[in-house]
This record gives structure tokens, sequence and C-alpha cells, in this order.
């Protein structure tokens, strides 16, 4: 998923509205911040055949250590212990379940290439990706559910936090609804090369969330 790892995001701060939206998107992200560092080490494998899935031409062959339940959860504690620190155990739970979910969204999208644990384990995956109208109605319904959530908990304190964030929003959607139709990465170090994509999109999505005040909340 893309926009789906997005609107849990959003929706988590919609619960705890202590909890920044960017360090929300690093949480969400996280296991796909931490998969090209290991693509470009040779820890972990993916390979590029087109037609793979209806939605992406990634074959991820072996990748344990970013993307198996266990050390999602490893992951997620460690990343609550950062981003949560100070904020109580509510907090550092949330941030953690963030995590995780990346995990189990991409279980309802990806083929059956999803360990539970390193190793020799089962893999998991509902194939969601092979379906375009799918993929477009589940995914784009979580985006746009994250977002209604998110603006009802929050209000715009200027240009930033309105335009700025409509213009966030419009450029993942378009991101995401194009993929499919774009070429497929050249090779796999395209794919290293390109992975602080997602740090654009998380500084974005900060910049703009520090724009705007919990809903009925004054202005400072």
């Amino acid at each position: 998923m893309f926009v789906g790892h997005t609107a849990v995001a959003l929706a988590a701060r919609s619960v705890r509205r202590d909890l920044p939206l960017g360090r929300l998107l690093v949480a969400t992200y996280t296991l796909d911040l931490i998969w090209p560092l290991l693509l470009a080490v040779g820890v972990e494998r993916v390979s590029i055949l087109p037609g793979a899935t209806r939605f992406t031409p990634l074959v991820f062959t072996y990748y344990p250590w970013s993307h198996s339940l266990l050390m999602a959860a490893f992951w997620g504690l460690g990343v609550a212990a950062l981003l949560a620190r100070g904020r109580g155990a509510g907090a550092a739970g949330l941030v953690a379940v963030v995590v995780v979910s990346h995990w189990v969204l991409d279980v309802v999208t990806h083929a059956e290439d999803l360990p539970l644990w390193p190793g020799h384990s089962p893999l998991f995956g509902f194939g969601l990706w092979n379906s375009f109208a799918a993929t477009y109605l589940v995914e784009g319904g979580l985006f746009a559910l994250g977002i209604a959530l998110y603006l009802r908990a929050t209000r715009a304190r200027d240009r930033i936090g309105s335009l700025g964030l409509y213009g966030w929003l419009l450029f993942q959607a378009v991101i995401w609804a194009t993929l499919p139709f774009g070429p497929p990465p050249p090779n796999v170090r395209a794919i290293v090369l390109f992975s602080p994509l997602p740090w654009l999109l998380i500084l974005w999505g900060a910049w703009t969330d520090r724009h705007r005040n919990a809903a009925g909340e004054s202005a400072p």
C-alpha cells in the first residue's frame, strides 16, 4: 500500500492530538524506510517482473528483516520508544501499532511474500494488487477515511495548513493512481536511489501539520 499507510497516520493523529503527524508518518513508513537500506547492502532482495501484479512489477523475494511480522513488532517498539518518549504508555502503544499496521496492510495488498519471522516462515498475502478496481476501492477508501478523520480533528491556522495540506494529499493521490501505468524501475539500484521519496512526503506532511491546530483549540 501507499496512501493506505498515510491514512493510518492521519487517523492516528485524530486519536492522539499530542502526537505530531510527522512522527506518525515516520511510524507508518518505518518498514519502507528500512527496506531500501537493506536492499542497498544486499541483506534483502527484490526482483523486477513487469506484470507480476496489476499494481506493481516488484517481486519481493526476500525481506524478513524489514517486513516480517516479528521484526515489524521489534521496529515498532524501538520507534515508539524514540517518538513517543515522555508522552506515556498510550502514545507509545499507538506508535507501535501504527508501525505494525504497515505489515497488516501489506498482507492485504501483496502476493504471498510476507513472512511471520526471519528464517523458515510461512508466507502471507491476499493479493489485492492483482485487481486495479479492488486496489483503488480499498486503498482509496482508506485514504478518504483517514483524510476525513484528520480534517475533523484539526483546523488550519493559515494557508500552509490548508493549501499546503491539500497539495500534499493531491500529490500522493496522483502518484498512487498513476504508478501502475508508469515504466518499471530499470534495476534495483534505481529503487534504492528513489528511496528518499517517503522522506519528502514525511517532511511535507509534518510541515503542514505544524500549521494546524486541534479542532476547538485557539490559534497561538
